[in-house]
Parts: C-alpha cells; sequence; structure tokens
C-alpha cells in the first residue's frame, strides 16, 4: 500500500523530486503508469482532477537526465489521449439516451440534448481541439459530444488531432524548457503558471458570453 499513498501524494502535489523517484522505483512500468493517469484523466468523466498539462509539461523535463525517452513518452501518451477520448465519447453516446430516455430528468431537458448535438456538428472542430488544452473541459467535451451523438467519424479525426498536438506541445515544451536555471529553481511555480494559463481561455469565453448577454439585454425596447 505504500506506492499507492506515494502515487496519491504524486497526483495531490505534482513535484519533479517525487516524479523522478516514481521513476526510479517503477522502471519501465513507470510509461504504463503514466499511460494510465492520461487515459482515465480524458477518458473518464469521473477523474478530471488528474493532472494534465502539468504532468505532460513535467514528463518532458525528466527526458533531459531523468532516465526517460521522449520518442517513447510521446507515442505512448498520444495513443493514451486519443484513446481516452474515444471511450469517454462512447460512454456519453451510451449514457445519454437514458438520461434523457424521459423529456425531463430533474434540470436536465431532452433540448439541451439537441443544442449539443447541433452546436457540436457545427463547432465541433474548434471545441474537440482547443477542450484538449482546459483542464476540467478536456474531460467533460468528448463526453458530450457523445452524449449529442455528434458524428463519430468527425469526432475521431479532431479527436487524433487534438490528442498529438497537446501531448507533444507540452511534453517537448518540458524537454526544451528543463535545463533553464528559472524552471529548475522554481518548478512548482512553473507548474502553477502552467495551470492558470491552461484555465485563462476558459475564464475569458466566459467573459465575453456574459458581456454579450449583457449587450443583448440593453439593446432590447423597454417594455
Amino acid at each position: 500500500m505504500d506506492w499507492l499513498l506515494q502515487f496519491f501524494d504524486f497526483v495531490v502535489h505534482l513535484d519533479q523530486e517525487k516524479l523522478a523517484n516514481l521513476v526510479a522505483q517503477f522502471g519501465p512500468w513507470f510509461y504504463g503508469l503514466m499511460f494510465l493517469i492520461i487515459f482515465c484523466e480524458t477518458g473518464l468523466v469521473v477523474t478530471p482532477f488528474l493532472p494534465g498539462d502539468s504532468l505532460l509539461f513535467a514528463l518532458g523535463t525528466l527526458c533531459v537526465g531523468g532516465g526517460l525517452d521522449l520518442t517513447t513518452l510521446l507515442v505512448l501518451l498520444c495513443i493514451a489521449a486519443i484513446l481516452g477520448d474515444s471511450v469517454n465519447y462512447w460512454i456519453g453516446s451510451v449514457l445519454g439516451p437514458r438520461l434523457f430516455r424521459g423529456e425531463n430528468v430533474r434540470i436536465l431537458n431532452k433540448k439541451h440534448l439537441d443544442k449539443t448535438h447541433e452546436f457540436f456538428e457545427r463547432y465541433g472542430a474548434k471545441t474537440i481541439i482547443l477542450a484538449r488544452f482546459v483542464p476540467i473541459v478536456r474531460t467533460f467535451a468528448p463526453f458530450v459530444a457523445g452524449m449529442g451523438k455528434m458524428t463519430y467519424g468527425k469526432f475521431m479525426l479532431y479527436n487524433v488531432v487534438g490528442g498529438i498536438v497537446w501531448v507533444a506541445s507540452f511534453l517537448v515544451l518540458g524537454y526544451f524548457f528543463a535545463e533553464m536555471p528559472v524552471v529548475k529553481k522554481n518548478f512548482k511555480l512553473v507548474i502553477l503558471g502552467i495551470i492558470v494559463v491552461s484555465i485563462l481561455p476558459g475564464v475569458i469565453e466566459f467573459l465575453r458570453e456574459r458581456s454579450k448577454l449583457a449587450a443583448a439585454k440593453s439593446a432590447q425596447p423597454a417594455p
């Protein structure tokens, strides 16, 4: 059970030293462990708390003298990300009709499902690819796509592109910035910065939508 506690501590408090210790402890099996984390973070709607962007960046830094191979990570984690979204899509596809079997299910409404379908058919490419770079949204986007019955072929195309771009960009960034003194001395701050930057698009989009709604309301004639 010690390894389980160590793994949980690593997930909650991502740290380069702890990551290096796990590499030394698990050896080649470490790649499988990282595969599982990325797969679950993207494939299961119940595990959005798992690290994504920050983990990929940290793994990239360990490819420079840390005992990890960049090419192996690129291949395995791209597969994990693509498979994760695919599984999440089919979970949404199967559970969606059950959730909306009746006209209304608590606060859920079948009209919401229809609107989701229409939204993903129009903006599927932008949604599926950009969602990769937004924590939480990354975990739920494929589920909603499946629930909204987005065409699987269309979903899979952008799933593959988004998965490869997401994994490769953060791994490569970590690899090239690994030797920078500012990264070495302030690793935790760098990780925190990555998390903040990751959620910025969602915050900006939320504020933009609020601004549009406010403008639309103010434009309406007074009764």
